[in-house]
């Protein structure tokens, strides 16, 4: 019997190892690009995703400060954060398409399933970095505010287009270009030439979360820009905060109609 491609995103999700988790994204996308998987949403993603024991998981509020990435003790903090980022990211994508895909024509699948690939090879590419610079994924703390927002936005596909691709990941693709300056100062040329491939990654991701978003208020003949406005205020927590790369953003459909009104200085 052919295997869903809900069972697939659940066995990401269910992964605990960091290496057993990017085998299943890497499996999950392959055999849903070579049509190994069924269109079938047979099975219910688990409400929160599995964790390896390290990193300790800590409320943002009792994070360690960290420098701007000058040191390279600094740098390396830095590098671990951005890794823990991709790979909570991983199960983003992957519960997008267990828990919406069947509310979406198939595209929405392809996307995202593309998307949780990247973010695995993303992970792959900081946690190698980690280890070069004699560290590794999980020796510091982390927070889960990316997978709180997950939790958030559960019951509604548009929610969690709304937060996770549109306020979450643009808001990456804000701050990741002064990260390359640092990195960059820093004579880190392989982290800076990472980073460099995300950050335009992002920017499909972004748009593939705007795209979508925009597709499925004209279905509900809602307005985007409205209702994204009504979305962002009722389920995120955090600000809507400038500087704004609006280059990027426009380039992943993200206009300033969206996060202008709602920008705090």
């Amino acid at each position: 019997m052919t295997p869903s491609v809900a069972e697939a995103c659940r066995a990401v999700l269910t992964a605990a190892a960091p290496a057993a988790k990017v085998k299943a994204a890497r499996a999950a996308a392959r055999d849903w690009r070579l049509g190994r998987l069924a269109f079938a949403f047979d099975v219910a993603m688990p409400d929160r995703p599995a964790r390896p024991d390290r990193p300790e998981l800590l409320p943002p509020n009792r994070m360690p400060k960290r420098g701007k990435g000058g040191s390279e003790r600094g740098r390396i903090a830095l590098i671990h954060a951005l890794a823990h980022i991709e790979f909570s990211a991983i199960d983003l994508a992957f519960d997008a398409v267990g828990r919406f895909g069947g509310e979406y024509p198939r595209g929405f699948t392809d996307d995202w399933m593309g998307v949780g690939a990247d973010e695995a090879m993303h992970f792959v590419l900081l946690d190698r970095r980690l280890k070069s610079l004699g560290s590794f994924y999980g020796a510091m703390p982390a927070h889960d505010g990316l997978w709180d927002a997950a939790a958030e936005t559960a019951h509604d596909s548009l929610a969690r287009l709304a937060v996770v691709p549109m306020v979450l990941e643009a808001r990456g693709l804000d701050v990741t270009p002064a990260t390359i300056e640092r990195f960059s100062a820093a004579d880190d040329a392989v982290t800076t030439r990472i980073l460099t491939r995300i950050v335009n990654d992002e920017i499909r991701h972004v748009r593939a979360g705007t795209t979508w978003f925009e597709s499925r208020c004209r279905e509900l003949g809602r307005v985007p820009h409205a209702t994204w406005h009504a979305l962002v205020a009722r389920h995120f927590r955090g600000a809507i905060k400038p500087p704004f790369n609006d280059s990027a953003r426009d380039s992943a459909g993200l206009s300033r109609e969206y996060y202008q009104p709602l920008a705090t200085t």
